[in-house]
């Protein structure tokens, strides 16, 4: 069976997108972070896209692809396989347009995710392990009631609204050398490029993928979309098993390079986003910071740089876990175990260590029954809140010369 020849989306079709959607999407901040640029060297701005009404750049591919449907369409409905943000989107705009929309969404979607739609009007329905097999059942009820299906990033009208994204970049920071871009199924980073290379030939175009999800990278090595293996990640809403064949077909041509970052990082950039701009960003909105945090741009020194924070849906439960997880990388969490006399002011004398050492503490736990036949002494578990990590070794080597055989977990 031939392979279908890829659409194209022109630079007029992201044009005639802003025009349409306009009344309907927020024109979303793009600010110069003081603390970020600080810290790298650069001129960095940040691309508020998290700030959106459902909390992501997915409302502006979903609202242009139904404001073009014709009226017929619109009255049978819409249909869409969506862990989340895509889903979110269409229902929105769908309930404002009075459109009716149905999403499937994989079992594992977060339930504050499915509410959202449910609240929304969307007809929501569970099905499958990832999203892949979600799309499956998607395109069996499309076929059964006569729904259009809305694909998240590959339709050439939704990649046309996210093009809006690069266009709006443009006359916040006329100057931009170098954008950072997310990367799940390539669609964001496909039209924010075409815009941005019409307009500015110049400009830098840096995908990030997580490495747990390396959908575009294996397509660049296979020259056409592949399915990649694809494990959990905090960049959820990256993790696209295969990008689609129409964004690929443009991305390649707009995107200069393609980084990797592990999940340690993601949970620092989502932690750093969070305390130093005061945003709550997702994993896939986080993860241009992530390519930052570990060294993975060269040569940005003195550069105007946009960080595009596509989206801020992240699992209030999946939040907390995050910033610990981050504290712990971030070397400002730590635990280890020693052991101390089990008579009077034993704990006392760790303890004043600690003050004197400017560590704060979290948690003691005592270990008795498991810890030595020398009733003398008992082990205990400690977590400490430190400054980085030089402070962890600094204390546990002070610890040491005061007679504590401690060991870091």
């Amino acid at each position: 069976m031939p392979t279908a020849v890829p659409i194209e989306v022109t630079f007029d079709q992201i044009i005639a997108a802003r025009h349409r959607i306009a009344s309907g999407i927020d024109v979303t901040p793009c600010t110069l972070s003081e603390s970020l640029s600080d810290t790298y060297g650069a001129n960095i701005f940040t691309k508020l896209e998290y700030l959106q009404r459902t909390g992501s750049f997915k409302e502006r591919g979903a609202r242009n692809a139904l404001l073009l449907l014709p009226e017929v369409t619109r009255q049978r409905g819409v249909i869409a396989a969506s862990a989340g943000n895509h889903a979110l989107a269409l229902a929105f705009h769908g309930r404002s347009l009075g459109i009716p929309v149905t999403v499937v969404m994989p079992v594992f979607a977060p339930l504050v995710k499915q509410e959202r739609c449910r609240r929304m009007g969307a007809h929501v329905e569970l099905y499958g392990e990832n999203i892949a097999e979600a799309k499956d059942r998607a395109d069996e009820l499309a076929a059964e009631n006569n729904f259009t299906y809305i694909h998240g990033f590959d339709d050439p009208h939704v990649i046309a609204g996210a093009g809006t994204v690069g266009l709006e970049i443009l006359e916040q920071v006329p100057q931009v050398d170098v954008v950072i871009c997310p990367i799940g199924g390539a669609g964001l980073i496909a039209g924010l490029g075409r815009a941005m290379k019409t307009i500015k030939p110049s400009v830098q175009i840096i995908g990030v993928e997580p490495d747990h999800a390396p959908s575009y990278t294996a397509a660049l090595a296979n020259g056409a979309p592949i399915r990649a293996a694809v494990n959990p990640t905090l960049g959820d809403g990256l993790a696209v098993p295969i990008v689609g064949a129409n964004a690929f077909a443009i991305a390649r041509q707009v995107v200069d390079d393609t980084v990797l970052v592990d999940e340690a990082a993601i949970a620092l950039a989502i932690l750093r986003l969070l305390e130093g701009e005061k945003g709550v960003v997702e994993g896939a909105g986080a993860a241009p910071l992530a390519a930052l945090i570990r060294h993975k741009i060269p040569n940005l020194e003195g550069k105007n740089v946009v960080l595009v924070l596509c989206g801020g849906n992240i699992d209030p439960a999946v939040l907390g876990r995050v910033i610990e997880y981050g504290l712990v990388t971030d070397g400002r969490i730590a635990r280890f175990r020693t052991t101390i006399s089990d008579r009077p002011g034993g704990l006392a004398r760790l303890t004043a260590l600690f003050a004197e050492y400017g560590a704060s503490v979290k948690q003691i736990t005592h270990e008795r029954a498991f810890a030595s036949p020398d009733v003398s002494i008992v082990e205990v578990d400690c977590i400490i809140e430190t400054r980085n990590r030089e402070h962890i070794h600094e204390i546990l080597s002070k610890l040491a010369d005061d007679g504590f055989a401690c060991k870091s977990s």
